[in-house]
């Protein structure tokens, strides 16, 4: 093996000699948020089609703007949990790379925003909705924890690759000067 396949194969196996802990994809915690988020959006996507549709229309004007404002609110933040479980599913599944997952992860902006539960209409939306907003709110908060150190997982194993690259270059560079030494000087070695 040359010293390039031997320096390629020691910088892939860096984040496997180096990890500290277990991917979040392997964790329970994974499956439990994959599990609660999905059920979750296929529960939202039940109510507002049906029984919420139904509801929507016996609110007073107020009310009715703020139930289709806070809907598309929720339905929006239900499809970016979506888009991410399903992306980190897929690489755990062996579907698709770390890499291609970090590029498609850029694609997927989470943003923090505040309801005004004291609005008017607030206090006239159904119990329903209003509860599907506060579950919606906790798993979004913790998928954007889970994203958060599924990077800083993947910054340090980048971190650790870089580091590993050079330190087999210095090293490299120190083995080309022993050897030039031992050629310089093997004979001399030899004849003791």
């Amino acid at each position: 093996m040359s010293d390039k396949d031997n320096k390629t194969d020691v910088i892939s196996r860096a984040p496997s000699l180096l990890s500290i802990g277990p991917s979040l994809l392997a964790s329970k915690d994974f499956d439990k948020l994959y599990s609660q988020g999905m059920g979750l959006i296929e529960e939202v996507a039940a109510y507002l089609d049906g029984e919420g549709r139904k509801q929507s229309r016996e609110l007073n004007r107020e009310a009715a703007f703020v139930y289709a404002s806070e809907s598309m609110r929720l339905t929006t933040r239900l499809m970016q949990m979506a888009s991410w479980l399903l992306l980190q599913r897929a690489v755990r599944e062996g579907e698709v790379t770390s890499q291609s997952a970090l590029d498609e992860k850029e694609k997927i902006k989470f943003f923090r925003s505040t309801y005004d539960k004291s609005g008017p209409g607030w206090s006239d939306l159904p119990p329903k909705l209003l509860d599907y907003i506060e579950k919606g709110e906790r798993l979004y908060e913790r998928v954007i924890r889970f994203d958060r150190l599924d990077r800083l997982e993947n910054e340090s194993v980048e971190e650790i690759q870089i580091e590993a690259e050079k330190s087999l270059e210095a090293a490299g560079g120190i083995a080309e000067q022993f050897s030039r030494l031992n050629a310089a000087f093997g004979k001399d070695k030899k004849s003791d």
